[in-house]
């Protein structure tokens, strides 16, 4: 099966105090038309400004599909301008991939890198603050349309233009999307939560929190991530 994408923007930011009384964030990110390098930080001219939450080797690089963009600007058209490609901080936009038609695990071909899906995105109030819209965050939650990360397996260049080829799918069976609505669901089956914790591929964070979601009674308190 081919699957691919045509990279339309690469985007880098900055850590920037955006917000009177809030912290410093990198969600503002500007278009690269150049050559970017990336190492398994991922972008060498990108920064994350809150480095417990965002950025690390399993945050490397946020990838959003660029078809979503029309979905936020018919349910939003107020702000409907402001939804274009880098627009909710990603650092990879394409067409070709969603959520929908990826795997956990698959591994693609970054330019002349090699890069590996690992997590979903978990919105926070930073995107509300960002966008200014005071569902937003709650919406890309219950929507799915979270974006991915992905970890570095070897690093190396890449321009807008260029095609994301996959190399390999080692879990078919998890479809992302699936991944994704599974980690936003409070009454999740604990032994699909099991069977996400035991999965190598998944980035660590993820696997602590499908374990604790593994435990029939355990309840996730997502107010401090959501609302600030």
């Amino acid at each position: 099966m081919r699957v691919s994408g045509e990279i339309i923007g690469l985007y880098v930011g900055k850590a920037e105090k955006l917000w009177p009384e809030k912290a410093a964030s990198a969600i503002r990110k500007i278009r690269q038309d150049g050559l970017l390098e990336l190492n398994a930080l991922g972008f060498l001219e990108d920064e994350q400004a809150d480095l417990e939450v965002h950025g690390g080797p399993e945050k490397a690089l946020h990838h959003y599909a660029a078809e979503h963009y029309a979905r936020w600007a018919e349910e939003f058209p107020e702000h409907a301008a402001l939804f274009k490609p880098g627009a909710v901080g990603e650092n990879i936009s394409t067409t070709g991939l969603t959520e929908s038609n990826l795997c956990l695990g698959d591994v693609f071909s970054l330019g002349s890198a090699r890069v590996q899906i690992c997590q979903g995105r978990q919105p926070c109030w930073k995107l509300v603050s960002h966008t200014g819209i005071a569902s937003m965050a709650m919406r890309f939650q219950k929507t799915g349309f979270t974006g991915w990360y992905y970890r570095v397996l070897e690093g190396g260049s890449v321009r807008a233009g260029d095609t994301m080829s996959l190399l390999d799918r080692p879990h078919e069976d998890l479809v992302l999307a699936d991944v994704i609505a599974a980690r936003f669901n409070p009454r999740l089956d604990p032994a699909l939560a099991q069977k996400l914790a035991d999965t190598a591929v998944l980035s660590e964070s993820w696997r602590k929190a499908f374990l604790k979601k593994s435990n029939a009674g355990f309840k996730e308190d997502t107010s401090k991530r959501l609302n600030g």
